[in-house]
């Protein structure tokens, strides 16, 4: 049995899979912000109860935002702020009893994909989140590329390409930087533009109604969104130049984007040719927790 956990800044998911990719039992807890103690026990506490339930043991694979440090081997990159320099891997091998596999939650959604997603049989896949902020993550013949300093896919901590003068220096990033990928194509960013291109703040779902109801402003919006997502992906494409692209997180849901970004990306590619493929998830939510899980097959 192969369990995963998704370790999220509102809840842990904690799902067990057959070697087939059955889905055996799964269940959630809200995470305990701020308490890096409780967040271990909680992991500890979904962990027995998918084994008392299944009535078998399982491989422990975990998907965190962020990753572990290969100098110090402590967490670092974490948006949950409190798990930031904790020997994170080795307190839950020793509140589980066994070894675990932790990987950076992007990398977990891009093997979800890879194994059996939306990109199934893409020797190299490239998992693009965005929602509340911008991330990606590489599976390369099924398997996470974390990289050799583990920020393999930090894609939303780039410069945002090509920028216009409108576009400079562009809105402070939590990083510390100006101008990052995630400030502009993110839903958080995507709201913000908007915002700032109206006067009126809306929710994202709410500008896209809007838009598909053909409101100019919306419209607007969503241009200049898909024009920078575009440039965005053209980028990362150029270096890696995957088998398929994924994309996940909230925004993905906006179908036009699938329709759209194929001929907005070509321009920036460097190449006579582009036909990879953009697609929307399979799996959703849960391609994270699965992604986890799959950590384990080997």
């Amino acid at each position: 049995m192969l369990i995963g956990v998704d370790w999220g800044g509102t809840k842990i998911e904690a799902i067990a899979l057959s070697p087939e990719g059955e889905t055996l039992a799964r269940v959630r807890a809200p995470t305990p912000k701020g308490d890096y103690a409780g967040c271990i026990a909680a992991i500890r506490s979904l962990v027995e109860d998918l084994e008392r339930t299944t009535g078998s043991r399982g491989t422990v694979g975990i998907g965190i935002p962020g990753a572990i440090s290969p100098r110090t081997g402590l967490v670092m990159n974490a948006n949950s702020t409190w798990n930031i320099g904790r020997p994170l891997d080795r307190d839950l091998a020793a509140a589980l009893g066994r070894e675990v596999r932790v990987e950076n939650d992007a990398n977990c959604f891009a093997v979800s994909e890879a194994a059996d997603g939306a990109g199934a049989g893409a020797s190299v896949l490239w998992g693009v989140i965005i929602g509340t902020g911008a991330g990606s993550g590489i599976a390369i013949d099924g398997r996470a590329l974390g990289g050799r300093n583990r920020i393999a896919g930090e894609w939303g901590h780039i410069p945002l390409p090509a920028p216009r003068d409108e576009e400079r220096p562009g809105p402070r990033c939590f990083c510390g930087r100006h101008g990052c990928v995630e400030t502009f194509v993110s839903g958080t960013g995507f709201e913000r533009d908007h915002a700032l291109a109206t006067g009126e703040a809306a929710a994202g779902p709410a500008i896209v109604s809007a838009m598909r109801a053909g409101d100019p402003a919306a419209l607007a919006t969503y241009g200049r969104y898909v024009d920078r997502l575009a440039r965005s992906l053209a980028a990362i494409v150029n270096v890696l130049d995957p088998d398929a692209i994924v994309l996940g997180g909230g925004m993905s849901n906006v179908d036009e984007l699938y329709r759209d970004l194929p001929s907005r990306m070509k321009p920036h590619i460097f190449s006579d040719v582009f036909t990879t493929p953009v697609l929307k998830h399979r799996h959703g939510d849960s391609s994270g927790v699965r992604g986890a899980a799959w950590l384990w097959k080997d």
